[in-house]
């Protein structure tokens, strides 16, 4: 009998982890594909290094999930590392995890870049957009509401890269919104891949207006600057990664620079799931 109990124990708690689990990905857009943007904030060079280190972190994040990632648009730095980035993650519930690392980012570290080998503390924004499932959501825009700019595209990417005006900024005039993607080869392509960004940020606008409040696709718009980071990344003077808003920690941060995410995301999203208003109908 106590061998059943057990057994039937050990069920039931899977099955309560899973239903639990669950109960994080109540949100109308949980489920879908991501779009992730990193801007490089204060800092310099420093900064412009650990936009790229981000960037890295949340591959392998995807990687290690078997999500498929497509970069749309990067800007790279004048010095070294990228001022900002676009990508997409294809994966179920990938908008669902990812949501929770929206927010300023800070590492403090001594910088590669400083020949007196000083501690430099820098910041970089992460913005999580959901993909827009298909066009009836956003509907079509029509074109005298755009505003299409080409240009020549920057860094690597191929034979045509400086050559022709391949790459492609959208703006939406009636809300200033803008999108651009300079990573695939034609200027079609990249102005598939803008209007891609440009609904998914039109969509997170339509939520604002609906539910009349700070967004709760990508929270209240901060600076990325002192005060307002999410997340720190201490390599020196000792090894530390904590979120400020959940105080979940590791001293693991190489693991956590390779993607190993997963523990902050948990704690996050349970964290919202106790928070966060009910979904509008």
């Amino acid at each position: 009998m106590a061998s059943g109990l057990d057994t039937e124990m050990a069920s039931l708690e899977k099955e309560f982890g899973r239903l639990r689990t669950s109960l994080l990905f109540s949100g109308p857009y949980d489920e879908r594909n991501a779009i992730i943007s990193i801007s490089a904030g204060a800092g310099g060079t420093e900064a412009t290094d650990w936009a790229e280190m981000l960037l890295r972190m949340y591959l392998r994040w995807a990687q290690r999930h078997r999500f498929a990632t497509e970069i749309l648009d990067q800007l790279e730095g004048e010095e070294a590392g990228l001022k900002s980035a676009t990508v997409a993650v294809d994966g179920r519930y990938a908008y669902g995890n990812l949501r929770a690392e929206r927010g300023v980012h800070r590492l403090v570290r001594i910088s590669p870049y400083d020949s007196q080998k000083r501690r430099h503390t820098t910041f970089a924004l992460v913005e999580v957009l959901p993909e827009v499932a298909d066009d009836t959501e956003v509907g079509e825009i029509p074109e005298d509401e755009l505003r299409i700019e080409t240009f020549r595209s920057q860094g690597a990417g191929g034979q045509h890269v400086n050559k022709t005006d391949s790459a492609v900024r959208l703006t939406h005039i009636p809300t200033g919104i803008t999108a651009q993607s300079q990573n695939e080869r034609s200027q079609h392509q990249n102005r598939e891949s803008a209007m891609k960004i440009l609904k998914a940020r039109l969509l997170e606008r339509r939520v604002e207006e609906r539910e009349k409040e700070l967004s709760v696709l990508r929270g209240e718009h901060v600076e990325a600057g002192w005060g307002n980071q999410i997340r720190s990344y201490v390599l020196h003077p000792y090894q530390m990664v904590k979120d400020h808003r959940t105080d979940y920690e590791t001293s693991a941060t190489t693991d956590v620079l390779d993607g190993d995410l997963d523990g902050f995301m948990l704690a996050e999203l349970e964290r919202l799931a106790t928070t966060e208003p009910a979904p509008a109908a």
